[in-house]
Parts: structure tokens; C-alpha cells; sequence
């Protein structure tokens, strides 16, 4: 447990330590966020607010990292698996800082085209699925939450590799943009992410796998610091670069610890805010009517009158209540 605090007091402090430096410099490169004219009225006020901000725990994090692996015994054990967590998050990071990059410095609204941000990610997918079976031994089965209950040692799914590859695929690609479309309010991306981290890095510990609880730890660590300049009203925020990393750690961790499926609970936020896109595109592709004022679900709060904050918390307290219903799940599982 220690290395792991340590990972997110390194980490917390660096960031912290980054944002008097950081913030300015982004502001004088004009790395402002453009605000969507057909959102929430009141964000247009947000216009020119400094983005790329998610470099700034992303250096805390790897700060934590280093820090931990010279500490008086050397790295513990299972530290390879917690570097895989790293690349990956480190890889959808670079992907969205050259995403973000298109956006600011060369004026294209839109970023990387569609089918470069998928090649990437699919690519850091496949390549994670590979390294945990091949080289991490991790196996493909899949673990069934609350299954413990019911039948001694619970139950798993195992349907072969090329099940397991298109599984972390999907689970991968789908968290880390679940948790860029959470990105669309102050504090909340980054404190939602913190809590589910949390339960992960719980679940990590609980296995065994150190490496993966000290990264996580780092990254909590990391987005806390940044909360303290991205919370209401924000003095930065983390662009893609930050909430593809965060997204892509979560999932690698997950797939690593063989809790995939307590995605589904754990980031239960997550899977809400990405299902309210899909059901109102294709509710207006049939019948041309919407079923939230706007989607994501957190604008539509906002557009039936609740405060950004009050909507911010709200989203927090859901994300204890599924951590706390996901480590529930583990209970009787071998």
C-alpha cells in the first residue's frame, strides 16, 4: 500500500507544482478551448479557457512512476504490469495531444480525422491484448461480477483469443472515448475518473498486481492536482490529451486485472453518458425527435436548469455509489 500513496502524493504534488508554469504557457500559445455554439449558453463564457492542460498530471504521473521505482528495495513486484497500464495511458495521451495540437495550432476544428484516431487506438489495443496474454500470461477468461454469490469461486467466460482480442478492443476504444465524452463540464471528467480509478486500484491490491495499484495510485494522484485548477470555474482544462489517457489507463488496467466486465458497473457514469449519444442519434435518425434536451446526459441536466457544480456532484456521488457496487462484486470470486 505504501508505494502506491506514494505514487499519488508524487504525483498530486508535481501537478500541482505544474500549473502555475503550465497554465500561463498554454495561455500565451492561445491553446484556448472553442466553446460549441449550440451548447449550454452560459459555457460560451468558458471561450479561450487553456486546454492541453492534461499534460500537466501526465508529467506527474510519470514523475510517480520514477519516484517509486527508486525506492529502497527497488520496484515491486508485478512492476511490468503496471508499466503496460503507463504506455497505454502515455499512448492515447500522445493521440490526443496530436489531436488537440490540430486543433489549436493548425485551426482544424475537428482535430486528427476520424480514421487516424481510430488506427492509433486500435493499434495500442491490440497491442495491449498481445502483451497480456503472450507476455503477461493474464489469460482470456473473463471473471463474472457477483457470480461468487451463487457458485463457489464464481464463474468466468472464456471463449478463446480471437474473442478476448475483439473484447479488449472494444473495451478499450469505448472507455477511453466514454471518458472524453465525460470531459464536458469543470472538475468532472477528472473526479469521476478518480473515484473508478479508485475502486480499480482496490481491485488491483486485492490480486496482488502492485505495478497496476501504483500507476493507478499515480494517476489519481495526478488528477486530483489538476482538479484543483479544473474544478468550477476552471482555470484549465485537460483536452483530449488528458481524458484519452485517463480513459486508455482505466481500460489497460482492467484488462490486466481481469475486471473488464466490472467496467460496466464501476464506470457505470461512463457507460451512461455514452449511452445517452447513442440513443439520441439514433432516436433523431428514426423519428426526428430527441430524447434529451442534449446530449452528452450531463448538458442535458444542465439545459433543464440544474448548476454546473450541482450537476458535477451529482455525477461524483453516482460514481461512489457504482464503485462501491463494483467492489461489492468481487465478494466469493477466486
Amino acid at each position: 500500500m505504501t508505494p502506491v500513496l506514494v505514487a499519488a502524493g508524487v504525483a498530486f504534488l508535481v501537478t500541482l507544482i505544474l500549473g502555475p508554469v503550465v497554465i500561463p504557457l498554454l495561455r500565451r500559445l492561445r491553446f484556448g478551448q472553442r466553446v460549441r455554439s449550440d451548447g449550454p449558453a452560459r459555457h460560451l463564457q468558458k471561450t479561450g479557457t487553456p486546454t492541453m492542460g492534461g499534460v500537466m498530471f501526465l508529467l506527474g504521473t510519470v514523475a510517480a512512476v520514477l519516484a517509486v521505482a527508486f525506492l529502497p528495495g527497488g520496484p515491486p513486484a508485478g512492476w511490468a504490469e503496471g508499466l503496460v497500464v503507463l504506455a497505454v495511458a502515455l499512448g492515447f495521451g500522445v493521440l490526443g495531444f496530436l489531436d488537440d495540437f490540430s486543433k489549436m495550432v493548425r485551426k482544424r476544428s475537428l482535430g486528427l480525422r476520424a480514421r487516424e484516431k481510430l488506427f492509433g487506438q486500435v493499434l495500442i489495443a491490440v497491442a495491449l491484448a498481445v502483451v497480456s496474454v503472450f507476455v503477461l500470461e493474464r489469460g482470456t477468461d473473463f471473471p463474472v461480477p457477483f457470480s461468487g454469490l451463487v457458485v463457489s469461486g464464481g464463474l468466468a467466460l472464456d471463449l478463446g483469443w480471437w474473442f478476448f482480442l475483439g473484447a479488449t478492443v472494444f473495451v478499450v476504444l469505448a472507455t477511453a472515448n466514454a471518458v472524453n465524452l465525460t470531459d464536458g463540464l469543470d472538475g468532472l471528467a477528472a473526479g469521476t475518473f478518480a473515484v473508478a480509478a479508485l475502486a480499480f486500484a482496490v481491485i488491483a491490491l486485492v490480486m496482488g498486481k502492485t505495478g497496476v495499484g501504483i500507476v493507478l495510485g499515480a494517476l489519481i494522484g495526478g488528477s486530483l492536482g489538476f482538479l484543483c485548477y479544473n474544478y468550477y470555474p476552471a482555470r484549465v482544462f485537460m483536452g483530449d490529451t488528458g481524458s484519452l489517457a485517463l480513459g486508455g489507463g482505466l481500460s489497460a488496467a482492467a484488462v490486466i486485472t481481469k475486471s473488464e466486465l466490472f467496467l460496466l458497473i464501476i464506470g457505470g457514469v461512463f457507460v451512461a453518458e455514452t449511452l445517452s449519444v447513442i440513443i439520441q442519434v439514433i432516436s433523431y435518425q428514426l423519428t426526428r425527435r430527441r430524447v434529451f434536451r442534449m446530449a452528452p446526459l450531463h448538458h442535458h441536466f444542465e439545459l433543464v436548469g440544474w448548476s454546473e457544480t450541482r450537476v458535477v456532484l451529482t455525477f461524483w456521488t453516482a460514481g461512489v455509489v457504482l464503485a462501491l457496487l463494483g467492489l461489492a462484486g468481487l465478494r466469493g470470486l477466486g
